[in-house]
């Protein structure tokens, strides 16, 4: 039985592994942090807080990259970003999700699946809510906004 966990992860009980809710991708163990299995992007922070002031200035109100960086993370499949984190430089990925698995999997046995198209309600008529792309590829969403 698959789990949601977030708005992009869920976690399949059956076989213990995180799963991208958009495209399926098998991410990883999740009796494991579920970024060793995403790709990562390290960003100079000035890239995203572009310098308010002449760069020439020593502040700008710009992020200094020495000070922090951004961390973005990646489904390997589709592309969707599933987390991002401000963090020094050289400081590893923050454990940010932990779930005892066993636990889950008792509070689950009972349980029927959740129906993600109950939960999401239908979107107003000529709203998209997928305005972005998903590496290009053509991929459809149910009617309530659930991804599959």
């Amino acid at each position: 039985m698959n789990v949601p966990m977030t708005e992009y992860l869920e976690i399949d009980l059956d076989t213990e592994l995180w799963h991208c809710r958009v495209c399926n991708h098998k991410v990883g163990s999740a009796r494991k942090p579920y970024k060793e299995g995403l790709l990562v992007y390290a960003r100079d922070p000035r890239e995203i807080h572009k310098p308010i002031l002449n760069p020439a200035y020593e502040f700008t109100f710009a992020p200094d990259p020495k000070w922090v960086m951004i961390v973005e993370y990646y489904c390997p499949e589709c592309g969707t970003m599933m987390e991002v984190e401000y963090l020094p430089p050289g400081h590893p990925p923050l454990n940010d999700l932990e779930f005892d698995i066993d636990a889950l999997k008792r509070q689950w046995a009972t349980r029927e699946p959740i129906d993600l198209t109950r939960i999401a309600g239908p979107e107003p008529a000529g709203v998209d809510y997928c305005a972005h792309s998903h590496g290009g590829r053509a991929h459809s969403h149910s009617k309530g906004g659930a991804s599959k």
